[in-house]
C-alpha cells in the first residue's frame, strides 16, 4: 500500500495533490452538518440520480439526496485515480467516502466514473435503473461544470471559455504570493470572440440535461411525477460582467431556457417537474477560476460570517422542494432560489462598499481570508480540522465497486 506525507503543492488555486484522510473527514463533516428530516421518509425510498457528484453543489446534493430525503440511487462523476506520482483527484477520495456513508447508513448508492457527456455513460445508468432500482427514476439533480463536451452525434469538441460579452472586462481579483500574502490585482479579459459564446453554451448550456432526460424517458424509466433540478447561479452585480452577462451567462440562460421546455414537457408525459435552482456563493473548484469571484467571496464572507449558508444547507432545502416536503418556492421565471442570503439589499451594499475600498493593504480588513485561504485548501483535503498532516496516508484507496 502506497503510503506517504502530503503537504499542500500549488499554483495558486491549482493542487497538484490531495490528501485521503482530509477528503474524507470534509465529506463527513458535511454528512453532520447536513440537517435530517424532522420526518423521515417513510416508505419506498426514492430513486435519484446526481450529475456531478463528486464535488461542490453535486456532492452536496448527493449528501443532502441521501440524508434529508433519504434517496438511494446513482451518482456520475469523472476523476482520476492515483498514480505512482500522483495522489488521486479530491473528488475520488471524497467519492470513496461518500460510499462509505451510503453503506453505514443502509442507503442503495451507485458511484460511476466516467463522462457524463457521452451517451455509453447514459446507457450504464438507464442499465443500472433498469436492472438495479425497479426501472423507475424519481429525481435527477445535474451539477456538472466542464471545460469541454465531445457531442456524441457529431464527434465535435466543444470548449468552455470565462470571457465578457462585448467588450473587455478590468476587475479586481485576489491572489496569494508563495509565501501566502494576499494580493489586490486588477485584471484584465478580452471578450468573447468567434464561436466562443456558442462554445460555451454547448459545454455548459442546457443540451446535455436535457439529452440525459431524452435518453431516460426513451428508455421508460421515468417515474410519475419525476423531478429535475439543474444547478445555476447568478451572483452579483460585482461580478456580473465576467460571469451572468458574460459566456457562462449566456449557458446558464440556455439551462434556464432548456428548464421551461422540459418542464412543459415532463408535465404533460409523467405529471412532472423541470426547474433551475440558483444557488449562492461558495468556494468550490470551479468557483476559483473566475476572475474577481475570489475577491468576492472573501468579502461575502467578511460580512456575513456564519450567515453565509452552506452548500449542503442549500441543497437540503432543494431537496424538500424537488420531493414534496415542502412547496416549490419559485421565481417569476420559474426558478428555486436559494441565493436570498447572498443577494440581499443590504448585503450587496455592504460587500460593495467593502470592494470599492479592497486594496492589497486593506483587503485582510475587509475580507475573510483565512476562511477563504482554508476553504481552498479543504477543496483538496487540507487544512480539515482533526486531520495528522505530520503522518503517512495511504494514497491508492480504490474506486467504491458495485455489481449489478
Amino acid at each position: 500500500m502506497n503510503e506517504r506525507v502530503l503537504t499542500p503543492r500549488n499554483r495558486g488555486f491549482l493542487f497538484l495533490d490531495s490528501h485521503p484522510a482530509g477528503c474524507r473527514q470534509l465529506v463527513a463533516d458535511m454528512w453532520e452538518a447536513c440537517p435530517a428530516p424532522a420526518v423521515p421518509p417513510a416508505g419506498d425510498r426514492p430513486v435519484a440520480l446526481v450529475i456531478g457528484s463528486s464535488a461542490g453543489y453535486g456532492l452536496a446534493a448527493t449528501l443532502a439526496g441521501l440524508k434529508r430525503a433519504g434517496v438511494r440511487g446513482i451518482g456520475v462523476s469523472f476523476e482520476k485515480g492515483p498514480t505512482a506520482r500522483r495522489t488521486a483527484t479530491a473528488g475520488w477520495y471524497r467519492t470513496a467516502a461518500t460510499a462509505d456513508i451510503a453503506r453505514a447508513a443502509g442507503r442503495d448508492l451507485v458511484l460511476l466514473n466516467g463522462d457524463a457527456f457521452s451517451d455509453a455513460m447514459k446507457d450504464q445508468v438507464a442499465d443500472l435503473v433498469e436492472r438495479r432500482f425497479g426501472g423507475r427514476l424519481d429525481h435527477l439533480v445535474y451539477s456538472v461544470a466542464a471545460p469541454r463536451r465531445t457531442d456524441p452525434d457529431t464527434g465535435a469538441v466543444h470548449a468552455s471559455v470565462l470571457k465578457p460579452i462585448g467588450r473587455t472586462n478590468r476587475t479586481k481579483t485576489l491572489v496569494f504570493d508563495e509565501e501566502g500574502a494576499p494580493e489586490v490585482r486588477e485584471v484584465e479579459t478580452a471578450p468573447a470572440e468567434g464561436d466562443d459564446v456558442e462554445q460555451t453554451v454547448a459545454v455548459m448550456g442546457g443540451t446535455d440535461w436535457e439529452r440525459w432526460i431524452d435518453h431516460l424517458a426513451g428508455r421508460g424509466l421515468l417515474a410519475d411525477g419525476f423531478s429535475t433540478a439543474a444547478l445555476s447561479y447568478i451572483g452579483s452585480s460585482l461580478t456580473a460582467a465576467i460571469y451572468r452577462q458574460g459566456t457562462i451567462g449566456a449557458a446558464k440562460a440556455h439551462l434556464e431556457a432548456t428548464a421551461r421546455v422540459l418542464d412543459e414537457r415532463l408535465g404533460r408525459t409523467v405529471g412532472g417537474r423541470a426547474v433551475t435552482s440558483v444557488n449562492g456563493a461558495a468556494v468550490t473548484q470551479s468557483s476559483t477560476a473566475i476572475p474577481g469571484i475570489a475577491l468576492y467571496t472573501g468579502l461575502l464572507r467578511g460580512v456575513l460570517g456564519d450567515g453565509l449558508v452552506p452548500p449542503v444547507h442549500q441543497l437540503a432545502a432543494l431537496w424538500d422542494q424537488l420531493t414534496g416536503a415542502a412547496p416549490l418556492d419559485l421565481d417569476a421565471d420559474g426558478r428555486i432560489r436559494l441565493d436570498g442570503f447572498e443577494l440581499a439589499d443590504d448585503v450587496q451594499a455592504a460587500v460593495a462598499e467593502r470592494w470599492e475600498n479592497a486594496r492589497t493593504a486593506t483587503v485582510a480588513d475587509l475580507a475573510d481570508l483565512d476562511w477563504f485561504r482554508d476553504e481552498v485548501r479543504r477543496l483538496h483535503g487540507f487544512s480539515v480540522p482533526g486531520i495528522d498532516y505530520t503522518a503517512p496516508v495511504a494514497t491508492d484507496v480504490p474506486w467504491p465497486g458495485h455489481t449489478l
